[in-house]
């Protein structure tokens, strides 16, 4: 083995401040790691995939909704998280794009409410005692979804 790359970085247990789902599209990349400064989490277990919250709400097999609960259970056994942050986003290509929706945002936009709140519920049911927060990314802003009062 030869060392290639030098960083200084620290080796002590830690505690993450939240596990944090989402997909790997670079164009949101930027505006997860803002956004996640921004509500004070610091230290993140990053779930990083295809669709993001799309692997729990609308799975395309049995396997991947199971590897992403258990990759959330890794990170509230192994580092103690007790926010869990359900993440998709606008033109996502494993829905189809904004393509999909024939360009309308707005019909995009209450879709992946009604994803990203199925995704919640079902870290929540699986998890209880943590903190569960599902947002939807635009290109314009990251935007909080609220289960509907009734």
């Amino acid at each position: 083995m030869r060392k290639i790359f030098h960083f200084d970085s620290a080796d002590a247990p830690y505690i993450a401040d939240a596990a944090v789902l989402c997909c790997f599209d670079y164009r949101i990349s930027t505006a997860v790691r803002k956004f996640l400064k921004k509500q004070n989490i610091e230290r993140s277990d990053m779930i990083v995939v295809a669709g993001g919250a799309k692997t729990l709400a609308s799975p395309r097999n049995d396997f991947e909704q199971d590897f992403i609960l258990e990759q959330v259970r890794m990170s509230i056994r192994l580092h103690q998280s007790k926010r869990v942050l359900v993440m998709s986003h606008s033109d996502c290509a494993t829905y189809g794009g904004l393509a999909y929706f024939k360009g309308d945002r707005a019909a995009e936009a209450a879709h992946h409410r009604a994803e990203l709140l199925r995704a919640a519920e079902l870290v929540s049911a699986n998890f209880a005692g943590v903190s569960v927060e599902p947002y939807f990314v635009k290109f314009d802003g990251v935007w909080e979804i609220k289960a509907e009062k009734g």
